[in-house]
């Protein structure tokens, strides 16, 4: 009986503090559901805005009453004038009783007109050359755009086509190059005064054979007559951006323009990274297409068959939107990471470990197709769920965090509420602040400098463990017969666990590393020094999952600290990685 009881208690406390994380998340701006609702019929795809000289911001995107690829799928604009607080009803592009109108993405012009280009199934093509059987029809047909002169409130009557030179690969699609099977999720960027944007040709259908294009313009930005307008498409000769080593799926090119001649391209996969290319004049020719990288000679990144999305902002730095997970399907995005790019003199983008920017703290839940809407000096995010767009202001100490994180070196002070070194060769037990483990901030943070003298699993490192189990432990463990260092979260009835990437140990050696627990996110970070652990060669991701239904992990108020930790560090909330990364750079306590 008093079991039972004991543990009804425990269970109600963690309930409560279910509830104030829940609190948490309802004000946290990286919770999905706290953005700013944009319209649409049912579905909706790539919500992508231009803000105009009178600060209205006009969001194209793709949507229908159905489903994606479904009949009537077209492509719409709304008009916001309170940065995406209220929007008006949705105008029509295309009307949903034509040929299918997808992948819409906006340009505007120096003189305020708004172009939208969009694949249009101009010859109303739904079955293919060998079947009677109807198939998907939003991407084969017409390179298409009309314009707007009135900020989106009205579109030109007449809709123009972008002549689409024929390659090989179009010659092995299903139409042999009659159709032109592709599609296109790059927002056109402007360089030197000519407009860019790349787009996908498709081989095989349906979305096989993938490689990449770009389309140059020289005078759209200033001719008036669309019928006068210039259009090129790169690089030249017969073979796209597109590498056979990398596989069939090579797609949704995106890219920016760096300095000189220099454009940088991405794209994604199905090996669980995303593709990157060069080009150094001007998108003629392109390096051969790899592994996208942290920079040159690093890590790979990581992501699914997801968008993988570039972004350069006014003051010339850089965005990168990927999913930090290795998986080879459509799942895995959630949540969506953040990373930070500066150009460097030698013509590369160096990016910077990554952030979650958005989550939803229900793991099947999935966000893509980004874009970043800049303002008086001010971000904003917009993403689509498929059947729910938003648009989400970004912290702007958070990309500054990015962009700077190279070479910070401060440490962060907000929220700490423990810091203390180590000597000698016996256990430490200081007195732990009564805030740590609870959830009113989100989570915590436990950083730790340690050296082992041996790497062997189960020495325990920091614990706030009481006796019922409710608390907090890091220590040394074993993977794949590798060591590994392991933190447990326990609230007294359940028991949550994550472990560093194998092989991160390193006995003898003096290491740094970080498990930001974060609660409103639900989702556990490990860096090690100063490196975001992505799960390396042995696992898809290197982030955990903290169960949704976990109460507050306040352990004992006395905590035990091993010999082989030469500096402690708790924060009462989790740290961001730039926060995490500007620790270790400090040095050691």
């Amino acid at each position: 009986m008093k079991q039972s009881l004991f543990f009804g208690v425990l269970f109600s406390a963690a309930a409560a503090c279910a509830a104030d994380i829940q609190s948490v998340r309802a004000v946290d701006p990286r919770n999905l559901a706290n953005g700013l609702h944009i319209p649409c019929k049912n579905y909706c795809d790539q919500p992508y805005v231009v803000v105009t000289s009178n600060g209205m911001w006009v969001c194209t995107l793709t949507t229908g009453k159905g489903l994606e690829g479904q009949p009537g799928q077209h492509v719409v604009s709304t008009v916001s004038a309170d940065q995406g607080k209220t929007w008006s009803e949705p105008v029509d592009i295309e009307s949903e009783t034509g040929p299918e109108a997808s992948w819409v993405t906006p340009l505007i012009t120096p003189y305020g007109r708004i172009y939208a280009f969009y694949t249009f199934n101009g010859d109303n093509i739904v079955t293919l050359p060998s079947s009677d059987k109807r198939v998907r029809a939003d991407t084969h047909g017409w390179y298409a755009f009309r314009y707007s002169d009135d900020g989106g409130a009205t579109w030109s009557a007449q809709r123009y086509r972008i002549p689409v030179r024929v390659t090989d690969v179009d010659r092995g699609n299903p139409w042999h190059g009659e159709v032109c099977h592709f599609w296109g999720i790059d927002k056109p960027k402007v360089k030197d005064g000519k407009v860019y944007f790349a787009f996908t040709k498709l081989g095989k259908f349906f979305m096989l054979d993938g490689e990449g294009w770009v389309v140059e313009s020289d005078n759209l930005l200033t001719e008036r007559d669309p019928d006068k307008l210039a259009f090129k498409l790169l690089p030249e000769g017969e073979k796209g951006i597109r590498s056979p080593a990398l596989g069939s799926v090579q797609e949704e090119h995106n890219l920016v323009p760096l300095a000189k001649s220099d454009l940088f391209c991405a794209f994604r996969l199905e090996g669980g990274t995303p593709g990157q290319s060069y080009s150094r004049d001007n998108g003629v020719t392109w390096s051969q297409p790899e592994p996208m990288t942290y920079g040159p000679g690093k890590r790979v990144l990581k992501t699914p068959r997801a968008c993988p999305k570039l972004f350069k902002t006014s003051d010339g730095k850089y965005l990168f939107w990927y999913h930090n997970h290795g998986g080879k399907q459509w799942s895995g995005r959630n949540p969506a990471f953040l990373s930070g790019g500066v150009l460097k003199d030698d013509g590369f983008i160096y990016w910077s470990e990554p952030e979650i920017v958005l989550f939803d703290p229900t793991p099947s839940i999935r966000m893509s197709y980004p874009d970043l809407i800049e303002q008086d000096g001010k971000f904003w995010i917009t993403e689509t769920q498929k059947s729910v767009a938003r648009a989400h202001p970004l912290d702007r100490a958070l990309l500054d965090g990015l962009w700077n994180q190279a070479a910070a070196t401060n440490v962060c002070q907000k929220s700490l509420i423990l810091e203390k070194t180590n000597a000698g060769d016996a256990p430490s037990r200081p007195a732990v602040p009564k805030e740590f483990g609870d959830l009113t901030q989100g989570g915590f943070t436990v950083e730790l400098w340690t050296k082992l003298d041996a790497a062997a699993p189960g020495q325990t490192l920091f614990s706030t463990l009481e006796k019922n189990g409710q608390g907090v432990r890091v220590m040394t463990a074993e993977v794949a017969g590798q060591p590994t260092f392991e933190i447990e979260l326990c609230d007294g009835g359940r028991v949550a666990s994550w472990h560093s990437d194998p092989g991160v140990v390193q006995a003898g050696k003096l290491q740094h590393v970080v498990f930001v627990c974060d609660f409103s996110a639900a989702v556990i970070s490990v860096i090690a020094d100063g490196v975001f652990l992505d799960g390396g060669a042995m696992r898809p991701y290197g982030w955990g999952r903290i169960p949704l239904e976990m109460g507050d992990i306040k352990g004992s108020y006395q905590a035990l600290v091993a010999p082989a930790v030469k500096g402690l560090r708790l924060y009462g909330r989790p740290l961001r990685t730039s926060e995490a990364v500007a620790n270790f750079r400090a040095g050691a306590l």
